[in-house]
């Protein structure tokens, strides 16, 4: 057994030994994708060493239990002759009862490291990927797609639509974040969070994580969670239930959305959604200004059994927008991995079986390489991929019109390829996100209408508008006076004031 000194000794040299092979891996030069993510593995494997190394000597010095200061006493005391033979004597005992064990030096297991990282290629991988993955180069979500899509009441998207949006979690609303979401959320963050772990070993993931629930619990108070806004707690969390009554200064106004909308807003703030347009008008108008709270009882609908009045509880919904949190901040760290694996995915479902086959042949013989660009059709005018995996002709692009550019400042200045998206995105959720945030009705009125400056102005002229086709008492109300003369409601009672009647 070695002695307390020796153990110190050997600790020391360790850690020594770990800092050179450290440095050595830092200068190294690498030649592809397989063996940066290696030669990072070794590294997380030689810090995680020299820090338990050095936990071992800070027990060591801290010296609890006092053996340290009885062992270097006994070395430095009077008999240090006699201790020397009697340590002599037990090393010869040892190898008297164990004849033939040599033991290793430290110098030959980092002389094997130093050949593995001299000769990547005779190097085993050092972690496990799917194939889908590419030894880390891509993302494998397939298994998160399959029970995001079997949420209940989500809208069904494509495989890529779905990589490029798996993170926009106010865009789901929250009547659908039940026991199917809370799962599917877990599933991937798990899958997120092992991916991370095996494509960059040395990042402190766990760190970057807890830093994302540091004010989780005030920021949710406040309502600055994305997809948990203080809008969205409560019935109007119910997709496009909310309905925003600023823009209305009648009920007559708020009349002309219809029944279907009328009934949804009226639902989303539980309140009776049944009578003639004109009634449900009066009655969500009334709400106008007002907390829920306030409002009178018998305009509310009634319970649906088995539920409970009260608060609801916040605790569920804090945990899901914490998970959601970490989930946004591993994204943005793979944020260029997930923009490989959509191109990667756009590649092979614009190749036939055939061709997909003959890749995947070509991927495994080449166990991995970085020599992708083979692959890559030459496309210097970045045209989109047809069904042959092709660009596909300059004269088909110029047809559709997707060499026309259009900026849409309510979106954000978002660009638009064509004029078929063009004016489909009118109907899409950021158009109409953008119109709400000004506080303007997305309505026909508004079609073709892209700078904020013009669509406020025609919001304006609207207005003046309808108040001036509103219906005003005064002038147009009728009355009858004694000798049967019509007058309207203004000249009769000015005339009533002067006792003409």
């Amino acid at each position: 057994m070695e002695s307390l000194l020796e153990q110190q000794r050997r600790y020391h040299e360790e850690r020594e030994r770990l800092m050179d092979a450290l440095v050595q891996e830092r200068l190294m030069t690498r030649t592809n994708h397989k063996e940066t993510i290696n030669s990072e593995h070794r590294q997380k494997l030689m810090f995680d060493r020299y820090e338990q190394c050095t936990n071992y000597l800070r027990e060591i010095y801290e010296d609890k239990d006092g053996e340290r200061k009885k062992e270097v006493q006994a070395l430095s005391g009077p008999n240090e002759f006699a201790e020397f033979y009697s340590r002599l004597k037990g090393i010869k005992e040892f190898h008297r009862r164990h004849p033939g064990e040599i033991c290793v030096p430290m110098s030959i297991e980092f002389e094997e490291m130093k050949k593995l990282r001299e000769n990547p290629a005779e190097e085993q991988n050092a972690t496990n990927f799917s194939d889908e993955e590419g030894y880390g180069k891509y993302l494998d979500l397939h298994e998160c797609y399959d029970k995001y899509i079997n949420i209940k009441g989500v809208d069904r998207i494509d495989y890529i639509s779905f990589i490029q949006r798996f993170d926009k979690f106010a865009e789901i609303p929250k009547d659908r974040k039940n026991g199917d979401y809370r799962t599917y959320l877990r599933t991937l963050t798990d899958y997120l969070y092992s991916f991370l772990s095996r494509t960059k070993p040395l990042l402190e993931l766990d760190q970057e994580l807890a830093l994302c629930l540091v004010d989780l619990d005030a920021k949710f108070e406040r309502g600055e969670c994305p997809g948990w806004g203080k809008e969205q707690h409560g019935a109007m969390a119910h997709s496009g239930a909310h309905l925003d009554l600023s823009a209305f200064s009648t009920s007559e106004e708020l009349a002309s959305l219809g029944l279907d909308r009328l009934k949804s807003g009226l639902m989303a703030l539980g309140l009776k959604c049944g009578g003639t347009l004109q009634e449900r008008a009066d009655r969500l108008f009334m709400t106008k200004g007002r907390d829920v709270s306030e409002l009178p009882a018998h305009i509310f609908a009634k319970a649906k059994p088995g539920v409970k009045a009260g608060k609801p509880d916040n605790t569920k919904h804090k945990e899901l927008a914490g998970i959601e949190a970490q989930i946004v901040k591993m994204a943005e760290i793979i944020g260029e991995v997930r923009n490989d694996t959509i191109e990667n995915v756009e590649r092979k479902q614009a190749r036939t079986e055939g061709e997909r086959q003959e890749s995947d042949g070509e991927m495994s013989e080449e166990d991995g390489d970085d020599d992708d660009d083979d692959d890559i059709p030459y496309n210097p005018k970045n045209l989109p991929l047809g069904w042959d995996g092709k660009p596909i002709p300059y004269w088909l692009y110029k047809l559709h019109g997707l060499n026309i550019s259009y900026s849409c400042e309510i979106c954000g200045n978002q660009t638009y390829k064509g004029p078929k998206a063009f004016q489909r995105h009118f109907a899409e959720w950021r158009h109409a996100h953008g119109m709400r945030c000004l506080g303007i009705p997305n309505t026909a009125h508004f079609a073709n209408v892209t700078q904020i400056e013009d669509a406020m102005a025609l919001w304006d002229k609207l207005k003046v508008q309808k108040q001036e086709e509103a219906w005003k008492p005064e002038v147009e109300e009728e009355f009858e006076d004694s000798k049967g003369n019509v007058v309207n409601r203004k000249t009769y009672e000015d005339l009533k004031r002067q006792g003409l009647l």
